[in-house]
Order: structure tokens, then sequence, then C-alpha cells
């Protein structure tokens, strides 16, 4: 990919009207574009990071037995009503021209149970895992965190359906190792921890994935030694006493929801009519579990607790690419070592970012590589190619010198930390 190609430009100045830093930084740096508030387009940059966080989620649920679908937007209001949601004031509504009332989804329990009563009929079709990765609609009040709470975001929900209650347990914590790896791979696993919170009227606790954050709007009560958390809504000492923690030895923190998982027991299949037969012929209701992630608040939660004061920080799994080539200078031997390294990266397997723009000066391009938070800074220069070496400066995005390496060092370097 080369800078001179790409129609989006980096900013000089964040955007006055927006207060989150994490839209603030990815504004300015060309990755998302407001287009009201809580709603944002993904633009080239952007979507790379996007769809390599997806694809990371997608990795461990289907390694956990998830198969993926991709239900309709558009929900049926008739489904909702039998499990008395359609009346939230999450919903975003319409009509078709007949006067027809539809809504947009925000989660869809009720839908994938409504597909499952055409699948699962007797324990021998259980368990089963659906899952799915979507954009949803939620009719937010404060839509002032950028892509961390949105009105239109991407979220991944997987659906877990069992015959009893002791397979939902064991699933449950299948989900949630994996989930430890998402968030390990994504590069937050120091920052995020696993929470107590609220189980709702189907279970005593649910647990929710809490990264460490001062934008975050939740508050909990961690545990650094257990690396376990309360969440304020159930912390008392009663909940204390039962996980086993000592209030002296808890840190208060402000942390951001990047995951959650539920045990919804039978609170959707009995009122959608999802039973089946057990091996004694008798009907009972299924058992189930809803685990959610939402892929774009964890770019926005990346960007929020990993950046600087320099720009955004991507760790390698999830960057739009591996290295920010810079050429500098206009001279012909930059220009055809420059490109000679571009296409053995591109031969190695390792994106790469050319910035080859000869209007820009090497501040500019300096800035610009801080601002959009690639791994690895590789220069190109005159003084890289003096006396007819094949060198370039190399840095990573933390690191403050950079040192000379040959061509091919600067591949094996990077495959190797990649």
């Amino acid at each position: 990919m080369k800078f001179s190609k790409l129609f989006t430009k980096t900013r000089k100045e964040a955007p006055k009207d927006e207060v989150a830093k994490n839209a603030r930084l990815l504004i300015q740096a060309g990755f998302i574009h407001k287009e009201l508030a809580g709603v944002y387009s993904y633009l080239p940059l952007g979507l790379r990071v996007l769809n390599k966080i997806e694809n990371i989620i997608r990795e461990e649920m289907n390694a956990i037995g998830g198969e993926e679908v991709l239900l309709t937007a558009i929900q049926n209001p008739e489904l909702w009503r039998k499990t008395d949601r359609w009346e939230q004031d999450v919903w975003f509504k319409t009509q078709l021209n007949i006067g027809t009332e539809l809504g947009f989804g925000w989660t869809q329990e009720e839908e994938m149970t409504h597909i499952m009563s055409q699948y699962i009929h007797s324990y021998k079709d259980l368990p089963k895992y659906a899952y799915q990765i979507q954009t949803k609609f939620r009719n937010e009040e404060r839509a002032k965190s950028g892509i961390i709470r949105g009105r239109e975001f991407k979220m991944k929900d997987l659906y877990s359906f069992h015959a009893s209650t002791e397979d939902l347990d064991s699933f449950y914590e299948c989900a949630k190792e994996a989930y430890r790896k998402v968030f390990e791979r994504v590069g937050l696993g120091e920052l995020t921890f696993l929470t107590f919170a609220s189980g709702g009227a189907f279970s005593k606790y649910s647990h929710e994935f809490q990264t460490l954050s001062d934008a975050g709007e939740d508050t909990i009560y961690l545990s650094p030694e257990k690396k376990i958390a309360v969440n304020e809504e159930v912390y008392s000492d009663d909940v204390l006493e039962e996980l086993k923690l000592e209030k002296k030895t808890l840190e208060r923190r402000a942390a951001i929801e990047v995951g959650n998982i539920f045990k919804l027991g039978t609170r959707f299949s009995e009122p959608l009519g999802l039973f089946f037969k057990d091996a004694d012929g008798n009907r009972k209701p299924v058992v189930m579990g809803s685990y959610g992630i939402g892929p774009s608040r964890v770019m926005g939660t990346i960007a929020e607790a990993l950046s600087d004061d320099k720009g955004l920080v991507w760790p390698s799994s999830v960057a739009p690419s591996q290295v920010h080539l810079i050429s500098l200078g206009d001279t012909p031997d930059v220009r055809e070592h420059s490109q000679k390294l571009y296409d053995m990266l591109y031969t190695a397997g390792i994106e790469a970012l050319f910035d080859d723009r000869n209007d820009a000066g090497a501040g500019e391009k300096f800035a610009d590589a801080d601002l959009i938070g690639i791994p690895y800074r590789v220069i190109v220069s005159g003084k890289t190619l003096a006396d007819g070496a094949q060198k370039a400066e190399i840095r990573g995005r933390k690191e403050k010198d950079g040192r000379l390496v040959d061509f091919n060092g600067v591949v094996r370097e990077v495959s190797q930390k990649s």
C-alpha cells in the first residue's frame, strides 16, 4: 500500500468536536470518518485493523466449536413481544409502507432461538454453538465515546444451546478461556481482567472482560494478585467473602467493558418454543448461554489504552501493516532502493505502508508515522545508502533510537517478531 495512492489523509489537528481520545486519534490518522454522533465509517487503514480483530475472534470461536452464521439486521417484532423486549427504549424502529412495524437488531437471542427451534428436537441434536459478526444498532443516549460506545457498531454474538445446566457450565468455561485468548492476541491481555458482574434473573453472576483505562465508564475493584475483578454494581462484603477477596488488597479502577458472557438458562427457549426430548422421551426446554465481544469497541479500546502522546500504537497482530516504510530524498538511487525494499517485504508476505510522497518533508513523514502507529518504521535515505550500502534504519514504534540494518536483515527482523 503506497501512501501517495491512499485517498485518505492525516490531519495536523485532532477534530475539536470529539471528546473521546480514540475518536480524535482515529479520525486524525485517517482510520475512520464520523457520519454523526455514535456512527462512524471505516476507511482503508481502519478497516484493515477491524478485519484483523474480527479474524482473531473468528479463529477463537471456531476453535471451541462455533459455527458462523449471518442473521438479518431487520427484526420481526412478534418474536420480541414473546420475550417482553419489544418495548425497550434501545430500539431503532421503522415501518413498511403498509404500516408493519420493524426493528433493527441490537442483539439477537430471539432470532437465533427461533432459528434453532427448526433444527433442535432431540437431545441428540445438542449441544450447538452458533455465532455471527454483524452490524448492530442501538439507540444509545450517551454516544460520546467514539467507537467504544456507538449507535451503529460491529458485534460478535455467540449463542450456545444445551441439554443441561451442567453442559452449559462446561462450555461456559471454554468460552471464558477463548475470550482470554482473544484479548491476549489483540494486545490487551495484560490490561484486561475477568470481572464478576450481575447475572440478572438467570444466574448469580455473569462475567465481563474489563480493560483498564481512564476513559472507562465502569468502575471495578481489581485484585492484581488473583487477576480478577468485581464490578461496582455487585461489590459488597458478601461477594468479596464468597470470592475470597480481601477488601484492603483491591484497587478501585476505571475500565472499559470489552466482552461479556451470560448464562441465560431457559429465559428465551421457553417463550419461543425451543424444546427437546431427552433420552427418556421427556420434553424439556433448551438451556442457553450468550457471549458477546464488540470488535469495533476492541479497536477503540486499543486506541485508548495503548496510544501515547505522539499517536496510535498498534500491536503487530492487528496493525494495518507491519512496516511503515519511509523514503527520504527525491533521488533516483533512493527511489529505486525504497521500491526494492518494498518489493522484498511484499515477497516475504510482510504488509507495508510505503510513504513514497515527494511533496512531504522528513518531519511530516515522521509525524505521520508516529500518529498512524505501525509497529516498525523503516527509513531509506541517502544516508542509509552511503558508500553503496543497501541498508535502512529500522526502529520500533515505542523505541527511542533506530539502527542500521541491511535489507535482508529488515525482512528477517520483522518476520521473526510479527
